[in-house]
């Protein structure tokens, strides 16, 4: 059976493929307006498709925005959707990128990790409670100065390993697999210039989560907000009773944020945010970016109403001066579209079970390609990819568990078949 052949699999290449991929930098840039917002993101582009060429996929390309799309042919006659397995190539803005070293820490034994570059950089399991599950495993680590770029290349990495076992085992029977590749994820920017049309999925997997055995169907609802403030700028040397700071007012808006919710450091579980990002600006004009966060898109509202009000009190405490208050959304909470097609997690599920796992249903406190991708036509909940401590120096993952994610892929795509 299927399911034998699946779990009785060698080693997959994906440890091999992963330590080559981090160390092309692909990070992301906010302030550029171009797509990919980084011409080098591309490189990796380009390797991947080189890749999947020489395993036998033969439509596989780059297209000028920097998106990577791939077919597996069906090589079964039953009758089954078309589906499609998606990971992005950048890795966050937050921290470097630039030269990478992995570092695979064999058969770990517990207790702290000490990264060597920066031995100020340690991975602590009271930090990290995930390690408690790793003794024996292998723990792939950067060196200490850079993250290490599991999010989301140890995705990508087991979409790769999954399309070669595919490819050269025709004994697992499977329908039309497609791949997609992204830019620009991590500046929310990852399906902008997706061609849903010519992917042609019925729906898909992001391979972008994080503990081995979750399955996620579930993000913030999230919105971007604008608040720029208005001052009149004079000569300090003439200023008394005149000069308006636009600067000392976006501070003071700042300094009154609710401090023990409505934050990024005091909520959790389902609690919502707002959270300043960044500030520019000078004395007679400032502007402050905030993200705005929940689960619920009326709790989203209210936040946004209680921000605009606290911007308004401290505007009407400076005579003179004005604000605008702009809100963009971002994304829309996936559960939304995913719970009107429930046998897509559940075929997600069952592919875990299959994989060796009880599965982990979870909500993400965050958002992924799939957030969008749902919204505009595909659903597509989030499975785990094995990483931890994403954006950071402290960023790890199991080689193990990518292990898990290769077979929870292939199990995916027998599921389909059997259903």
């Amino acid at each position: 059976m299927n399911d034998s052949i699946i779990n009785s699999l060698p080693k997959s290449s994906a440890e091999k493929r992963f330590i080559h991929y981090v160390q092309i930098d692909t990070q992301s840039d906010p302030a550029s307006s171009s797509c990919p917002s980084t011409e080098k993101q591309k490189n990796l582009g380009r390797i991947l498709v080189d890749e999947l060429l020489a395993i036998g996929i033969t439509d596989a390309h780059l297209d000028e925005h920097g998106y990577v799309y791939a077919t597996i042919p069906a090589n079964t006659e039953k009758p089954t959707p078309v589906i499609c397995f998606c990971s992005h190539m950048d890795t966050s803005p937050d921290c470097s990128g630039t030269g990478v070293e992995p570092i695979v820490h064999r058969k770990y034994s517990g207790g702290d990790i000490v990264l060597p570059d920066d031995p100020t950089v340690i991975i602590k399991p009271a930090d990290h409670p995930d390690l408690a599950n790793q003794l024996g495993n292998d723990i792939i680590t950067a060196s200490g100065t850079t993250l290490l770029g599991a999010d989301d290349k140890a995705g990508v990495a087991e979409i790769m390993a999954a399309a070669e076992i595919l490819m050269s085992h025709p004994e697992i029977k499977h329908g039309t697999v497609k791949i997609l590749f992204t830019p620009d994820e991590e500046i929310g920017r990852g399906v902008d210039k997706v061609d849903l049309a010519k992917l042609g999925a019925d729906f898909a997997y992001t391979v972008d989560g994080e503990t081995a055995g979750s399955i996620e169907d579930e993000t913030f609802s999230a919105d971007g907000v604008t608040v720029t403030i208005d001052g009149i700028s004079v000569h300090p040397g003439f200023a008394k009773g005149k000069l308006v700071n636009a600067l000392k007012i976006a501070a003071d808006v700042v300094h009154s944020l609710p401090k023990d919710r409505l934050s990024p450091e005091s909520t959790g579980n389902r609690e919502g945010f707002v959270h300043p990002v960044s500030t520019k600006g000078g004395v007679e004009q400032a502007t402050i970016e905030f993200i705005v966060r929940d689960f619920d898109d009326d709790n989203l509202r209210r936040h946004e109403q209680e921000l605009e009000g606290i911007v308004k009190s401290v505007v009407s405490r400076h005579p003179g001066s004005s604000y605008r208050f702009e809100v963009v959304e971002q994304y829309r909470n996936m559960k939304q579209v995913l719970d009107r097609h429930p046998q897509i997690m559940e075929i997600g599920l069952e592919a875990i079970r299959r994989a060796g796992m009880e599965p982990i249903r979870r909500s993400i406190r965050g958002g992924t390609d799939g957030s969008r991708l749902s919204f505009m036509g595909l659903p597509c909940p989030n499975i785990f990819a094995g990483g931890h401590a994403f954006h950071g120096k402290e960023e790890w993952v199991s080689v193990q568990d990518m292990e898990k994610a290769v077979r929870t892929i292939l199990h995916i795509v027998e599921v389909v078949v059997s259903r």
